[in-house]
């Protein structure tokens, strides 16, 4: 089960440390070490809630790629030990599950980490 999967933390913005612009907001530094540490914990149920319908093969997952028209699984794997996936039909690779989010989501590093941390439940 995905700890806290529904809970959302809307402060995504920290006061403002500026005190010339006390209207301006800081962003909050995402800390992705603890993002993929957390995903990677319970990695099939995040695989299986990004990328439905695939597999458990051995240590890999295997699904269809969704940014491509992907008719048979195979090509598409993530190491669920390590987080790193490829599409070897494409040549598309990453080393951690957020920067699988990214490419699945068509997000930056940062957007796709704080989606993850959302979805598990962990402050970012």
């Amino acid at each position: 089960m995905i700890p806290q999967a529904n809970r959302v933390y809307a402060n995504a913005i920290a006061p403002a440390r500026d005190h010339a612009r006390p209207h301006a907001a800081a962003r909050v530094r995402v800390d992705f070490a603890e993002v993929n540490r957390a995903a990677l914990a319970v990695c099939l149920l995040v695989l299986g809630r990004i990328l439905p319908g695939g597999k458990r093969d051995g240590q890999e997952y295997i699904a269809f790629n969704p940014r491509r028209a992907d008719r048979h699984l195979g090509s598409f794997r993530i190491n669920m030990r390590s987080g790193k996936w490829a599409d070897f039909a494409t040549g598309d690779r990453g080393g951690d599950l957020i920067s699988l989010v990214a490419y699945t989501e068509d997000k930056s590093q940062v957007d796709a980490a704080r989606l993850l941390a959302r979805m598990l439940g962990v402050r970012s």
